[in-house]
């Protein structure tokens, strides 16, 4: 009864922030904006999203975080009637339906091992699976190719294309969004701005994630990065798929839903704190293992709220210019 309580007094709060005339109305100015979405951070943090007793919760507070308030549906439906983009293919060979049989004969090792990973996630989510088609999935990616080929004529900011790794960080955007309409738009947002780096063909975002990886763990538990170094093991060979997909390689869904909340509320940058917490979580097996590798290349079923809690923790540990770095980390372009 108390749990009961509590989750309806949860809701209560997410949608009196929510139904607040400042964040709905069309003349809120950008200090009102901020003032809410402080308070929803921090019933994310403090409660997390009590998406199970209300389901709409989750995409509004979503929309909201990315700042999505426009969505053209002729722009989104421009780019679907262009059909198969330039790289269709490439997308079709990685979209998670494919990966069961295909991958055996063709596929490179690590990409492999990223379609293992992320087969358990998705594929196996009876839930996912009856809301999220293949084909849904192709059409967003092929029309976010089509949008950054049109923005990359017209600007000299920076392209985007189809890279490995994209079709996971577009599923839980269609997974969670009513609409493949708000789906495109909020994954569109997402990559361009909240990971930009992390999308492009050298996955230059993610190589200096993992690379932050092992300095942050150096500091925060030395004694468990210099055990992984002395079994040749760095955040490179460990970490990638979990960095790569911030986290959402790693099942179940419903908790990688809950890890998201948090990043997209506090940033992307903090997942690389979320893998240091994973592995914190089975520092003992990890550090009595002759072999950790074997442990380490599928990590346990993620549960968000300790992992949530160990990383905001570890924030504190971090020297300022550490940090600052682990911040600009997926966007900020360097030449």
């Amino acid at each position: 009864m108390g749990d009961a309580v509590n989750l309806a007094t949860t809701v209560h709060a997410f949608n009196k922030i929510l139904a607040q005339p400042k964040l709905s109305s069309r003349t809120r100015t950008p200090e009102d904006v901020e003032d809410s979405v402080k308070k929803l951070r921090r019933l994310i943090l403090i409660e997390g999203i009590p998406s199970r007793v209300d389901p709409t919760l989750r995409y509004r507070i979503w929309k909201i975080l990315l700042r999505v308030n426009d969505l053209p549906a002729e722009t989104f439906l421009e780019y679907v009637a262009r059909g198969p983009c330039e790289v269709r293919e490439k997308i079709r060979n990685d979209t998670f339906r494919c990966v069961a049989i295909r991958r055996i004969t063709d596929t490179p090792p690590l990409m492999w091992l990223l379609s293992q990973h992320l087969f358990s996630t998705l594929a196996t989510d009876r839930g996912f699976k009856e809301r999220v088609r293949e084909d849904m999935l192709v059409r967003l990616l092929d029309a976010f190719v089509w949008r950054n080929h049109d923005r990359q004529e017209s600007s000299q900011q920076l392209g985007f294309t189809y890279v490995q790794g994209m079709n996971v960080l577009a599923a839980p955007f269609l997974y969670t969004m009513p609409s493949e309409l708000e789906a495109f738009f909020c994954f569109a947002k997402f990559i361009e701005e909240s990971c930009p780096l992390y999308v492009q063909p050298t996955l230059e975002g993610v190589h200096r994630g993992l690379r932050l990886l092992d300095r942050c763990l150096k500091i925060v538990d030395p004694e468990l990065f210099n055990y992984l170094r002395s079994k040749n093991l760095s955040a490179e060979l460990y970490a990638f798929p979990s960095v790569l997909t911030l986290c959402a390689c790693t099942p179940p869904l419903d908790q990688v839903l809950r890890l998201w909340d948090f990043l997209l509320a506090f940033g992307v940058h903090l997942n690389v704190l979320c893998v240091i917490a994973q592995l914190l979580l089975i520092r003992d097996d990890v550090m009595s293992s002759s072999s950790p590798m074997r442990l380490l290349r599928t990590f346990p079923p993620l549960e968000a709220s300790p992992v949530i809690g160990i990383a905001v923790t570890l924030v504190r540990d971090l020297p300022t210019e550490l940090y600052d770095e682990l911040v600009r980390h997926p966007y900020e372009y360097r030449k």
